[in-house]
């Protein structure tokens, strides 16, 4: 089960999922609705298929209680945050846009409102202090697919932790494209998350003489080691000036 192939790039060209890819490898049988809520199609497919649990994993919709209740096990959902912070759409995101130093990946019970669900496990990773959202992304996938396949064998030999989540908790909205112009009020460390956490979902940018130019990696330069950065870097002569800016 995995999402409609989506429309991307300059030609628009329709593109498959890489769930749906690795199914036809496996000759599995594919199913691709459009909406999950009230398709009595797509879920007497799922009730004749007598699933014993259903893994959920960056599908972006929320199953009704029709589904929910279909395997005898449960919906486990993957979401990449330690639950309960950042529930939402989009947790990676939000983990280096606000500076922080550690995430991870939990598993849960799915129920029918967003990534409130009892949590199974959790695994925690630090986060680089340059890290961007594509490449801590690749990360959480191999930590988070490692802690699914651990969380199924939990369940299956009955060991499996419930844990509720409460009420202390934090959300992770979508992205909003106003916010990837860069604000040179602003810190040089939140500059610097700004552009690592939009790299590569929009990227960060400025408007220089009615061009948009587009930033993908930064680093923040300081007065201890602007000396050091500029004999690096630089080498025409230049006036001394006080850093605390992005590279």
């Amino acid at each position: 089960m995995t999402n409609p192939d989506k429309q991307k790039g300059r030609g628009m060209k329709f593109v498959e999922s890489d769930v749906k890819k690795f199914a036809a490898q496996k000759n599995l049988p594919i199913y691709q609705p459009e909406k999950v809520k009230s398709n009595l199609e797509f879920i007497n497919i799922l009730k004749n298929l007598n699933p014993d649990i259903i893994c959920v994993v960056a599908y972006g919709k929320i199953l009704p209680k029709e589904i929910l209740d279909i395997p005898k096990k449960g919906c486990i959902n993957l979401h990449a945050s330690l639950l309960p912070k950042y529930r939402g759409a989009a947790p990676i995101q939000w983990a280096i846009l606000n500076g922080d130093k550690a995430t991870g990946v939990s598993t849960m019970y799915m129920n029918e409102k967003m990534d409130e669900g009892d949590i199974i496990l959790k695994e925690e990773t630090e986060i680089g202090e340059y890290e961007t959202t594509g490449e801590l992304w690749d990360r959480l996938a191999i930590i988070g697919s490692k802690l699914l396949v651990e969380t199924v064998k939990q369940i299956e030999q009955g060991m499996a932790p419930r844990t509720e989540q409460g009420s202390d908790f934090t959300i992770a909205p979508m992205l909003d494209k106003s916010m990837a112009k860069i604000d040179f009020s602003k810190t040089a460390e939140e500059i610097k998350n700004l552009i690592c956490g939009l790299n590569p979902i929009m990227g960060a940018y400025i408007m220089y003489n009615g061009k948009k130019i587009k930033f993908w990696k930064a680093q923040i330069i300081t007065n201890e080691n602007a000396e050091e950065y500029l004999e690096k870097n630089i080498t025409e002569e230049i006036e001394p000036r006080n850093y605390n800016s992005c590279k």
